[in-house]
């Protein structure tokens, strides 16, 4: 069992930064894909950042390239979420998720653990 605990979140201005953080417990840290989603109120979990277990490819949705970055530390069991530009639109609870198993790194089903959330809000 893999536990996953989001920090990073807040309150803050459009145009503002974040640097959201999701420290993982587990020795096989390395060997995991990991990626955050967010979920808006009303609307569905959607993905934002993709991160391979190497960290030799990165993957982001459309309405975050450019703006979001994802990272990780293996040393640190610890993958990051580095949002510049924010907009009132990125206003969501945003979770982390760990996954070992094969498939679409942009899918919730690939991730196996997932985090309880940490709250995002953006005003304009």
């Amino acid at each position: 069992q893999v536990q996953l605990v989001e920090s990073g979140g807040g309150l803050v201005q459009a145009g503002a930064s974040l640097r959201l953080s999701c420290v993982a417990s587990t020795r096989t840290f390395s060997s995991y894909a990991l990626a955050w989603f967010h979920q808006a109120p009303g609307k569905e979990r959607e993905f934002v950042a993709a991160i391979t277990w190497s960290g030799s490819s990165t993957y982001y949705s459309d309405s975050v390239k450019g703006r979001f970055t994802i990272s990780r530390d293996n040393a640190k069991n610890t993958v990051y979420l580095q949002m510049n530009s924010l907009k009132p639109e990125d206003t969501a609870v945003y979770y982390c998720a760990a996954g070992g198993r094969a498939g679409n790194y942009l899918s919730s089903r690939r991730y196996d653990y997932w985090g309880q959330g940490t709250q995002v809000t953006v005003s304009s």
